[in-house]
């Protein structure tokens, strides 16, 4: 038996989401404030790339549309950083030909969406504002945002309603009025701005395409990846607002010249490379990077969470849509095996069973995605920082299954984020004690392998 679902949101998650509904013979039907992204060139004004890993790439198989993605997607086998006098260093991300692949948002959530449409059905409704979500019985309310003078309201009632509406979810904020409901919101001190360094006029990359470029100053850092016409898309990550410490903020750069003696002094390399770096740098936003946490997802069997609803990240460890994407592929999961014993989905058990498994790992990855942004900005391009992964290297090359590196088990696996998180913080604490070692920049090759691993199982 089939059930009517009103789906909120269009965005990546909600399009992937409502293909394994579709395919699970449910009735969708989604709901999107913002006009069709397919038709205006842009999603909502944040194209900032997206780098796909293994755990996307999974949600993608099992939803049948791999190869649609790969078509639209570069690998990029490693970080290759750029230092102040404009020298490059390569860091591989993982073992030979291990790649995480950079695709743009807005190419992405267009490809689902065809999908999802042409191939499976799904309706969308775009311009359609969600004013209010009766919890109790189960009825989502739209206004028509398209035409301010014309603003029609309708009254959806369904089975379930599932909020896929992102950070500021309308849904949620329905949701956080109910007794007993978790909710949490935490912002970085730092901001980002979209830039972009165009092809060459043969349309060729102009900085290496098969890397993910970072330019790490401790505070703040600028990271570019690559895109299929031979652009690269950038992001500066910076503070708002200067501290004693540092006075390199987003509050100071206002005038062209306070503008380009930043990027002289820090970035003096992208500067022959983008021709439109100051007029990007004024138009463009500047926007804030938050986290947010909540519990629980669901109400009853009427109301699920998923996505950046229920779990908004910051970008630093590529993986706020990986895990939305690997939320999507447990949410199937777990419809297939209530259609298997059952015949039908029990909506409750399922929802039940659903945030049981991704509260703790989405709470998890939160946690990682801000260690990494002190990782990329500050360590990457430290000695000892590099030594550390020449030594985790080898013993992950010599115990493959005993010694992960957290990376690795986070970007190139399916083991749980909570594990990856806590086995990271074991490996941490035995790196510590080996980094302490007299002369180890020298005698590293000669540790006592066996013993290092041993101390991991204990």
């Amino acid at each position: 038996m089939s059930s009517k679902v009103t789906l909120v949101g269009a965005g990546l998650v909600g399009s992937l989401l409502s293909i394994f509904l579709a395919k699970k013979g449910q009735q969708v039907e989604v709901f999107e404030r913002r006009p069709d992204f397919r038709k205006i060139g842009a999603v909502g004004g944040r194209s900032i790339n997206l780098a796909l890993s293994d755990r996307g790439w999974r949600a993608l198989k099992e939803a049948g549309i791999e190869q649609t993605i790969k078509d639209i997607a570069l690998p990029m086998y490693g970080r290759m950083m750029h230092d102040t006098e404009g020298e490059l260093t390569f860091q591989p991300y993982g073992k030979e030909n291990q790649a995480i692949y950079s695709v743009s948002r807005a190419v992405l959530n267009e490809a689902l969406m065809d999908v999802a449409e042409k191939k499976h059905g799904v309706k969308f409704n775009f311009n359609q504002s969600c004013e209010n979500i009766d919890l109790k019985d189960i009825e989502a309310t739209f206004e028509n945002n398209e035409d301010k003078d014309n603003n029609e309201r309708e009254t959806i009632k369904s089975d379930v309603i599932i909020g896929a509406d992102g950070a500021f979810s309308a849904v949620r904020g329905h949701m956080q009025r109910m007794p007993l409901f978790n909710y949490t919101q935490y912002y970085l001190p730092h901001g980002y701005k979209e830039l972009h360094i165009p092809a060459n006029e043969d349309g060729s990359h102009r900085l290496a395409p098969d890397a993910l470029h970072i330019w790490p100053r401790h505070s703040f850092m600028l990271i570019a990846l690559p895109n299929t016409d031979g652009s690269f898309t950038c992001t500066l990550f910076l503070p708002f607002e200067s501290d004693k410490g540092n006075k390199e903020a987003f509050e100071n750069l206002n005038t062209d010249k306070e503008i380009m003696n930043f990027f002289e002094t820090h970035f003096a390399d992208v500067i022959p490379i983008m021709p439109t770096l100051l007029e990007d740098f004024k138009q463009n936003p500047t926007s804030s990077l938050v986290t947010i946490r909540c519990s629980p997802w669901a109400y009853k069997s009427n109301v699920c969470l998923i996505g950046d609803a229920s779990h908004a990240i910051v970008p630093f460890y590529g993986q706020g849509m990986n895990a939305g994407f690997e939320d999507c592929f447990y949410f199937n999961e777990f419809m297939k095996k209530q259609l298997e014993k059952n015949g039908s989905i029990d909506w409750k058990k399922m929802f039940e069973d659903f945030q049981d498994e991704r509260i703790p790992n989405a709470n998890a990855i939160a946690d990682l995605a801000i260690q990494n942004f002190i990782e990329m900005r500050d360590r990457v391009a430290d000695p000892e920082f590099l030594l550390r992964k020449k030594i985790e290297a080898k013993l992950h090359e010599k115990f493959p299954t005993r010694w992960i590196p957290q990376y690795t088990m986070v970007t190139f696996s399916h083991l749980p984020y909570s594990y990856a998180l806590n086995t990271g913080k074991k490996q941490e604490q035995i790196m510590n004690e080996i980094m302490k070692k007299e002369n180890i920049e020298n005698n590293w090759e000669n540790l006592d392998w066996e013993e290092i691993v041993a101390k991991l199982d204990n």
